[in-house]
């Protein structure tokens, strides 16, 4: 699912770092890498604390098309902490001013997020599942839920957008409780620049 997100990045630099003069052109590939790495460790850490709502509620919201979507994932918490996370990154390391990395995380996380929530909500696509990201995210938590019978993903987007009863709390707090552990997981084993160097060797 890495390599897969890498590409979803690729796809969507562009404008913001490849024609982007701000961007030097021997950085372009170290940007994307570590655009990469700001939505996974994003996603991975706020599994990891707890957060699967936040996430579920990311990819449940449907938008009419990909602008739409961009403006909402605008507003929404983890879109704005990878956003910070990446301009701070990008003035650190590549002695960029905040105007520029802010411009450049600020259109290339929301565009990626966009891409993301729309491929994993296209049944057409099946490079893309939010089974499988979780899956990747929690160390394969979300596999061994589903072969105990304990987690079905859109019973759960439904719980938590009000569409159906589902399953209850205390069901639903074990579950989030499984992968969070999952997750902290993954961050002790790809801690440091474990999951940055994985990502640069997709490269």
């Amino acid at each position: 699912m890495l390599q897969e997100l890498l590409n979803l990045v690729k796809e969507n630099a562009t404008e913001s770092v490849i024609n982007n003069p701000a961007v030097p052109n021997e950085h372009n590939k170290e940007v994307v890498a570590e655009a990469t790495n700001t939505v996974a460790s994003g996603l991975r850490n706020m599994v990891a604390g707890g957060g699967l709502q936040n996430i579920l509620s990311m990819f449940n919201n449907q938008h009419n098309g990909k602008d739409d979507n961009d403006n909402g994932l605008l507003s929404n918490p983890i879109v704005n902490m990878m956003v910070g996370h990446l301009t701070q990154k990008l003035m650190g390391k590549f002695n960029m001013d905040s105007a520029n990395a802010s411009s450049v995380a600020g259109n290339l996380i929301p565009n990626v997020l966009g891409s993301l929530v729309n491929k994993v909500n296209d049944p057409a696509d099946n490079g893309f599942s939010l089974d499988g990201l979780l899956n990747s995210i929690t160390g394969g938590k979300v596999q061994a839920q589903h072969e105990s019978g304990g987690l079905n993903l859109q019973d759960l987007l439904k719980q938590f957008s009000g569409k159906g009863a589902g399953q209850d709390g205390g069901g639903i707090a074990d579950i989030i409780a499984s992968l969070a552990e999952g997750a902290r997981g993954q961050q002790q084993r790809n801690g440091g620049g474990g999951l940055l160097d994985m990502i640069k060797g997709f490269l």
